[in-house]
C-alpha cells in the first residue's frame, strides 16, 4: 500500500476544521484520486479546549506551529493561521527551507511575499500551493496557471470579496443604506468586526495582484494597485445604477499593455447583460480574456468552511501526486517587472454623483468644470432635496479619457457648491 502523505495543520478555524471533515467524509475517493491516503497527523492552534466538532484526540499537538516545519513525522505543512507576516511568514519560510511543500489559504502572505517563498520552494525542489487564497472554492489559480498556460491573456477582472458583494447586493434588494447593511452582515457573521480590509478594498486587491501575475507573467506588485472600496456607496447611487440598467460591483481589474501593468479595485456599474451584474450575494467570479481560449468566466463561492477546505485537500491531492511546478506559473527569474500604467490613459464612461446645495448656479459650475476638462456628459439628472436640504446630482460621461474625469473633479475640488465627496464608478464595458 502507498506510504499516506501525512499533513500539519497550522490553524483550526472554520477552514482548518473543514479541512480536517473533508478528509474524513470523502477519504475513499480522495485517496483514489490522490493515488496515496492523505492523513492529518499533527495540529496546531492558539486554544486547545475550544470545540471545534471535530475529535482532535487523535492528532498530536504542537504549541508552536513553526516546530511542524522540522517535524519528522511530517511531510506536508498546511496554514491557515492568516497574516502577512508574523507566525505564518515564519511556517512558510521554515517549512519551504526544510524542504517539505506548503499548502496556504493567505492570500495576504502571497501577495506581500509570494515572490520570496516560490523562490525558496524552487531551490528546494518543493510546491508552493494556494489555490484557496483567490476565491475560496473556485479552481481559478488551477484554471489560469495550467488549464490557460499556452494563452496570452490580455485582461482579467472580477468580483472578488463576497462581503463587499453580500453588503451591494442587500442594499440593491432592500434600498437599505450602507451602514445598515454593514452592521446587518456583522451580526450574522459575514462581516468581521473591523471590516476594513474588505469594503476598503484591500482583501480584493491581494486577490487581483495574484491573478495579475499568473495572468501576465509578471511579479506580484500589491503596491501599484489603486484601491478604492465601498464605504462612500450610498443607497441612492445603487437605485441610480438601477434606472440606468446597471447594478453597482466592486471589481477588481487586470490588465498588461505596452504601457505597462494596470491594476485597479474600485466599484464599478455593470451593464446588466454582463455576466458580472448577476454574480450576487456572497458569490465570487473571475473573467479572464485568453488569445486563443477566448473568454473564461470562474464563478461560486469564495469563502467559508466547505469551499476554502475544498481548494485545500485540491492542493494537497497534487502533492500526493508529486505535481509540483512554479507557483506562479513561470520561474521566479522569468517573471517580469513591468512599468505601472496610468490610469489616466485609458478611455472608458464614468458615473459621477454629487452632493450639492439646492441653490442657482451649482450646476453650471459643474458642468462647467466638465467642459473645462473636455469631459462630455452623456446624460445628466438632478434629484429632489435630501434630509438635509441637499439635493442629488448624477451623471454619466461619454466615452473618454480618464484624466479628463479626474481633472473635472480637482477643478471642483473645494468648491462651496460641493456638500461632501463626490462619488466616482467607472463602467464596465467589456
Amino acid at each position: 500500500m502507498p506510504q499516506p502523505l501525512r499533513v500539519a495543520l497550522a490553524g483550526l478555524g472554520t477552514v482548518g476544521a473543514g479541512v480536517v471533515k473533508l478528509l474524513d467524509a470523502n477519504r475513499a475517493l480522495i485517496e483514489r484520486r490522490a493515488g496515496r491516503p492523505i492523513e492529518v497527523v499533527a495540529v496546531s492552534a492558539r486554544d486547545r479546549s475550544r470545540d471545534r466538532g471535530i475529535d482532535l484526540s487523535r492528532f498530536a499537538w504542537a504549541d508552536d506551529a513553526a516546530t511542524l516545519a522540522v517535524a519528522h513525522d511530517v511531510d506536508v505543512v498546511v496554514e491557515l493561521v492568516g497574516g502577512s507576516d508574523g507566525p505564518a511568514l515564519t511556517l512558510a519560510r521554515e517549512t519551504l527551507a526544510a524542504g517539505k511543500p506548503f499548502v496556504t489559504a493567505n492570500k495576504a502572505m502571497i501577495a506581500h511575499h509570494g515572490l520570496e517563498l516560490a523562490a525558496i520552494a524552487e531551490q528546494q525542489g518543493v510546491a508552493l500551493k494556494y489555490e484557496a487564497a483567490v476565491a475560496g472554492g473556485i479552481p481559478v489559480i488551477k484554471g489560469l496557471r495550467e488549464g490557460a498556460a499556452a494563452n496570452v491573456v490580455s485582461h482579467v477582472f472580477g468580483i472578488l470579496n463576497g462581503t463587499c458583494n453580500y453588503i451591494l447586493t442587500e442594499m440593491e434588494e432592500k434600498g437599505a443604506s450602507f451602514d445598515d447593511v454593514l452592521a446587518e452582515a456583522q451580526r450574522l457573521g459575514y462581516a468581521e468586526a473591523d471590516p476594513s480590509f474588505d469594503i476598503d478594498g484591500v482583501d480584493a486587491a491581494h486577490k487581483l495582484s495574484i491573478l495579475s501575475s499568473l495572468c501576465f507573467g509578471t511579479a506580484v506588485d500589491f503596491d501599484s494597485i489603486a484601491i478604492t472600496g465601498i464605504r462612500h456607496v450610498i443607497a441612492a447611487d445603487i437605485a441610480e445604477a438601477a434606472a440606468l440598467g446597471f447594478r453597482v460591483r466592486l471589481v477588481g481589474h487586470g490588465e498588461e499593455s505596452s504601457k505597462g501593468l494596470f491594476q485597479r479595485v474600485h466599484p464599478c456599474l455593470v451593464p446588466l447583460s454582463h455576466p458580472l451584474a448577476h454574480v450576487s450575494g456572497s458569490l465570487n467570479a473571475v473573467v479572464a480574456h485568453g488569445n486563443f481560449v477566448g473568454r473564461l468566466f470562474f464563478q461560486g463561492r469564495g469563502a467559508g468552511e466547505g469551499p476554502t477546505a475544498s481548494a485545500v485537500v485540491a492542493d494537497l491531492i497534487d502533492i500526493a501526486r508529486g505535481e509540483t511546478g512554479p507557483a506562479f506559473a513561470m520561474p521566479v527569474a522569468a517573471l517580469a517587472k513591468p512599468a505601472t500604467a496610468p490610469a489616466g490613459d485609458r478611455r472608458g464612461r464614468a458615473y459621477l454623483r454629487f452632493t450639492v446645495p439646492d441653490r442657482p448656479g451649482v450646476l453650471a459650475e459643474i458642468t462647467a468644470a466638465m467642459r473645462d476638462a473636455g469631459v462630455s456628459i452623456e446624460s445628466l439628472i438632478q434629484r429632489g432635496a435630501t434630509e438635509d436640504g441637499n439635493v442629488l446630482i448624477v451623471m454619466v460621461t461619454h466615452v473618454g479619457p480618464e484624466r479628463a474625469v479626474a481633472d473635472a473633479l480637482e477643478r471642483l475640488d473645494g468648491s462651496q457648491s460641493i456638500a461632501g465627496r463626490p462619488m466616482l464608478m467607472h463602467i464596465l464595458d467589456e
